[in-house]
């Protein structure tokens, strides 16, 4: 059996836009100091009410850094709770939507067609992620894993198991 989670860049680059948006209140009066030097001297009182020793703007930027906080979390409780795992007889998938909404869908071995890997873009080479799709006999069933380390060595491992169980099945028909 082998649990496989996404690869921790694809992390990386989810929490980075959170922590991105997170500097922008510290950000703003300086950008509004810096158009006031133009020499309004009307928007010299509004730059004056949008430091952080108004307490309406402290309120807002926790706010705002509480959103990103639990959004940012969120992103992280997904990428930790989602799994594939690959056993002898099966691929379970994983997929934690919301806090409280998990999806398991599972695909049995002898159901497999086929398994591709994709590996697109610099980083993804570089850092060696990419997608592993397996294909189920019969439906249209796909099992989609995204982002994840070493997909090929992933597929090889998904074609012996197939290959493993297929020989187990075949020697348990002749005794």
């Amino acid at each position: 059996m082998r649990a496989v989670r996404k690869h921790w860049f694809v992390l990386v680059l989810e929490i980075l836009p959170f922590v991105l948006m997170a500097l922008v209140p510290l950000l703003i009066p300086d950008i509004l100091e810096f158009i006031s030097r133009g020499g309004s001297s009307g928007l010299d009182r509004f730059t004056t009410l949008l430091t952080l020793e108004n307490p309406w703007i402290r309120l807002a930027v926790g706010l705002w850094w509480l959103v990103l906080w639990v959004t940012a979390f969120s992103a992280f409780t997904s990428y930790y709770l989602n799994e594939w795992i690959i056993t002898t007889h099966r691929i379970v998938e994983i997929n934690q939507h919301a806090f409280f909404s998990r999806e398991v869908s599972s695909l049995l071995l002898n159901r497999v067609q086929d398994v591709r890997t994709d590996i697109s873009g610099l980083f993804a080479t570089l850092l060696g992620y990419g997608t592993l799709t397996v294909q189920s006999a019969g439906a249209n069933d796909y099992f989609h894993m995204h982002g994840i380390p070493h997909p090929q060595e992933l597929r090889d491992l998904v074609m012996r198991e197939i290959t493993e169980f297929h020989k187990n099945v075949n020697t348990s028909r002749v005794i």
